[in-house]
């Protein structure tokens, strides 16, 4: 049997994950010295409001190999084979704790370490794209190759309301230059080639800048695979995502709509108020 793995940045929602069977692996969030398994162990909540009390951000760290080892090794006895998604490898490590417990267990040959060279349900996108074609019967080698075709494919971005969390953390150079600004800046932070980078700046109240983000991108999505379109985001205004939705709906375009709640990590990095639609490119 295939399954279908990826570290918890991929922010599919409990729901998606039970649909298709797939199987999530924590990074950890660093809270000053307490740590925590992404998903499992810390809400969002609790998140930033030790980032409002201690005025910093927190840190995060890759997936553990004690973590890595107690979900995949019974996989592997069992007999799976499986294709584990990891965050964009410039931007963790856990690429290489999922390649080092391969080797440990003796089974390179029967699992599969995907780069998926982005964030988010940007990974997520990959995800459901494998798992659909596990349960169709594919072989392995079929199903990467297609992830293969399709990863350069994938449209994730998204707007900030605050750059404080960005810039402290430190994953988008480009968003240290926007700090000293006078005026209010949204960036609209884009993944490329597995790294973040600023492609525009919005001004003004972030649902208004919401809206034009959406409409800046409507010959996009109507060019986009029409299976799904995600859209996630970090505790946003309830409205704010309505009326986003309310866009995506209207176009009449997509089979299905997901709203995901992005999880500790990303949050941790990107802050309250962020609010992305990802895709993949038809």
């Amino acid at each position: 049997m295939i399954r279908i793995c990826s570290d918890s940045t991929c922010d599919l929602s409990d729901e998606i994950v039970s649909r298709y069977g797939i199987t999530i692996i924590p990074l950890h969030i660093l809270l000053g010295d307490e740590e925590y398994r992404d998903r499992v162990e810390i809400s969002q909540a609790e998140i930033f409001e030790w980032a409002d009390k201690n005025k910093t951000t927190p840190k995060t760290s890759a997936v553990s190999v004690p973590d890595a080892t107690e979900v995949i090794k019974p996989l592997v006895d069992a007999g799976d084979e499986l294709i584990i998604f990891t965050i964009s490898s410039t931007m963790s490590t856990t690429v290489n704790v999922f390649n080092m417990v391969a080797e440990d267990l003796d089974a390179t040959d029967r699992i599969h370490v995907v780069d998926s060279m982005n964030l988010s349900t940007g990974i997520g996108l990959l995800v459901v794209e494998a798992a659909e074609m596990a349960k169709e019967g594919f072989k392995a080698d079929e199903i990467i190759k297609e992830i293969e075709r399709l990863r350069p494919k994938v449209r994730a971005s998204f707007v900030i309301d605050t750059l404080t969390y960005l810039a402290r953390g430190g994953r988008c150079s480009s968003v240290a230059a926007l700090t000293g600004g006078v005026l209010k800046i949204h960036p609209k932070i884009i993944v490329k080639d597995g790294k973040m980078e600023v492609s525009k700046k919005y001004r003004g109240n972030i649902k208004a800048v919401a809206m034009d983000y959406v409409k800046d991108m409507h010959y996009a999505l109507l060019g986009a695979r029409r299976q799904r379109v995600f859209l996630t985001h970090t505790s946003s205004d309830r409205q704010m995502v309505e009326d986003v939705k309310a866009y995506l709906e209207d176009l009449g375009y997509f089979d299905e709509i997901f709203e995901t709640t992005a999880g500790g990590v990303i949050s941790s990095h990107c802050g309250p108020g962020t609010l992305g639609v990802l895709f993949i490119e038809g």
